[in-house]
């Protein structure tokens, strides 16, 4: 389950309003390209600007399209303890598959706040749990010996999706947890590095656009087709730096309204990118081979 290209979908909005259609189209889209799992209200899914009830009816929607083909690791993480168990009892009675768990933002909690938090989430809602360490985001670094206490203590917390950009972090994570515990990568620029390391695949922002690929990097290094999967990391690279021209997930969701994957559509305090930054994005799909919508 929490291995290849796993995608950080995005929640597309049509006038201001979740866009049910266009988020079924996207579940099926990934579905025929090779996506290995699809993981909803991330932080590319927007999910800080959906409402509970939003939020709910998305993973809702995607657990119902999927239809247990693909799995569902359900992002339900919050700064608020008592809401991160709501939204992942929510998620297993929904039928995901497991839950993603970003570290508390904001609030700054130390190692043994963190340790807490997942632990009562834990002991609360028994579903396969992924914790989510995202320092840029969320000010607060969940260290290794950490990660790796919970992942000793708890048999239903099975991972990590690691977005420090820390190899050395990544690989004492690997270092002292326990030999099945999945380390993910969740930069995309990263997943080649984090692959070699242990790695056993990557929550991924580009994916949104060009799923067979992502999932060819992965599928070409676990076959052993190195010189393979470094050509498509250098194929993806230049794609990859045009997805963070500006905070995720605005180049994602803007490239794919060029493409016709969705209306245009983000939430304030979001908003649409500068002309500049616009131009050097266009000129990235275009330089990738990927063709406009009409009319974009």
């Amino acid at each position: 389950m929490f291995k290849g290209s796993m995608v950080a979908v995005i929640t597309p909005f049509k006038n201001g309003k979740l866009d049910e259609d266009a988020l079924r189209e996207l579940v099926l889209f990934h579905m025929k390209n090779k996506t290995s799992a699809i993981v909803p209200c991330g932080t590319t899914g927007e999910s800080a600007t959906l409402s509970l009830a939003e939020h709910e009816r998305v993973i809702k929607l995607v657990v119902d399209t999927a239809e247990k083909k693909i799995p569902v690791i359900a992002g339900t993480g919050s700064n608020n303890t008592a809401e991160a168990i709501r939204l992942t009892k929510h998620a297993k009675e929904a039928g995901a598959d497991a839950a993603l768990l970003i570290t508390p933002y904001y609030n700054k909690p130390t190692q043994k706040g963190l340790y807490l938090h997942f632990k009562q989430i834990s002991e609360s809602v028994d579903i396969p749990l992924v914790l989510y360490n995202i320092a840029a985001r969320t000010a607060v670094n969940m260290e290794p010996e950490t990660i790796a206490r919970l992942a000793h203590e708890f048999k239903n917390i099975v991972g990590v999706k690691e977005a420090s950009g820390n190899l050395e972090q990544m690989s004492r994570i690997k270092l002292l947890c326990p030999q099945n515990f999945a380390l993910i990568s969740g930069d995309d620029a990263l997943t080649l590095p984090v692959l070699s390391i242990g790695g056993t695949g990557v929550i991924s922002v580009v994916a949104n656009i060009v799923p067979q690929d992502t999932a060819r990097l992965v599928e070409e290094f676990k076959k052993g087709n190195l010189k393979k999967a470094q050509e498509m990391h250098y194929k993806l690279l230049p794609l990859i730096r045009a997805m963070f021209l500006e905070t995720n997930p605005i180049c994602v969701k803007t490239a794919m309204e060029i493409l016709g994957l969705c209306e245009p559509g983000l939430r304030l305090p979001l908003c649409p990118m500068s002309e500049d930054n616009l131009k050097k994005l266009s000129k990235a799909l275009a330089d990738y081979g990927l063709k406009r919508k009409k009319g974009k």
